[in-house]
């Protein structure tokens, strides 16, 4: 951080105005996802993929995973997310290293993410210290804070290797004992035993903290803890071998996509050629499939690959915040979670 004098009173006032996260639990949206499933194009696609997921939620044998990439979390769906997870929901979490720590684990710390009312210059914000997500704003300064926080919980903990589920467990664990919001999905995934997976979880405020500590331990001549991306990879097809029947409730694409997905394939790779491939799965996402990427890849062509089954997905072609509150409100209020079994897939690593 440069020492170049800022404008705190323009800063104070460009960060004037909080997100709010939407409560899905305030509304019941039922019967607007009732009409949508009679009309056609992207609402009739939403009908349908409500239906899938509050299907997941009646079959007693079905395993679910919720999977984030992208910025909803910051642009007002963390409580959402945290409601899946209380009303056991979700059996698993796949998600962006972005949603679990810039996101969460930020406002978990008393931090918050403001709306962009105007947007002057990226310069300007620049000079600012305030990091823009097309119409959100961020506090560098704060987010700077997470990443030391980071730090210091890896300072923290034996110098060895953990796999990102291992580490997103801690940071729960700190959240229990220092966190300042009740409502944050990575302490209440360790409170019910949701493990939460990251991939790429150094690409996020967790990798400058994390790089700080490596970088602190090896000038005092001290060993470092290290990221398991393996791990990872085995610990998440060992829940799926564990669960059988599974759903995947995919919120973008990316890297948690694929990743979720390919724990079919490395089950038939490790000797489990009976493994089913995933059951259920809806994704939303605005990304064009045209581009052959993971992100727009429809749900179809991954039954090409043996990792999901064609009769019971749904693509929804849509910007995520917009749609997201109507399916998770619809089946918070149809009630299938209430009596579903509580998997704590977590516990299968103590």
């Amino acid at each position: 951080m440069n020492d170049a004098p800022r404008n705190d009173t323009r800063k104070a006032e460009l960060l004037s105005s909080v997100v709010e996260h939407i409560d899905i639990k305030s509304f019941d949206a039922r019967p607007i996802v009732d009409a949508m499933k009679k009309m056609s194009f992207t609402s009739r696609d939403l009908g349908r993929a409500a239906e899938i997921y509050n299907q997941m939620l009646a079959d007693p044998d079905c395993a679910i995973f919720l999977v984030v990439a992208g910025s909803t979390s910051a642009g007002g769906c963390m409580d959402l997310y945290a409601e899946l997870v209380r009303n056991n929901m979700v059996d698993g979490i796949v998600a962006t290293g972005a949603t679990i720590v810039d996101m969460d684990f930020f406002e978990a710390l008393g931090h918050k993410h403001y709306q962009a009312l105007e947007i002057p210059d990226d310069d300007t914000l620049r000079s600012l210290y305030i990091d823009r997500i097309y119409d959100t704003y961020i506090d560098e300064e704060s987010l700077q804070e997470t990443d030391h926080t980071i730090a210091e919980i890896a300072n923290g903990l034996e110098p060895r290797p953990y796999s990102s589920r291992a580490f997103i467990r801690e940071m729960g664990k700190w959240l229990v004992a220092n966190g300042k919001k009740e409502n944050s999905l990575v302490k209440l995934a360790y409170e019910h035993d949701v493990p939460i997976f990251c991939p790429a979880f150094t690409d996020s405020s967790a990798g400058f903290g994390l790089v700080k500590h490596q970088v602190d331990r090896m000038k005092a001549g001290q060993a470092y803890m290290t990221m398991d991306s393996i791990a990872d990879f085995r610990e998440l097809t060992d829940i799926k071998i564990a669960a059988g029947t599974t759903g995947l409730l995919m919120i973008g694409g990316g890297v948690p996509k694929n990743f979720i997905q390919d724990t079919v394939v490395c089950a038939e790779i490790l000797g489990h050629e009976d493994v089913e491939v995933h059951k259920y799965a809806v994704q939303i996402t605005v990304a064009d499939v045209r581009d052959g990427a993971c992100s727009s890849s429809t749900l179809q062509e991954a039954a090409s690959w043996g990792k999901v089954s064609t009769a019971m997905e749904q693509m929804v072609f849509a910007e995520a915040t917009s749609v997201l509150p109507l399916l998770a409100s619809d089946a918070y209020h149809r009630g299938h979670w209430q009596g579903r079994a509580k998997r704590a897939f977590a516990k299968m690593f103590d």
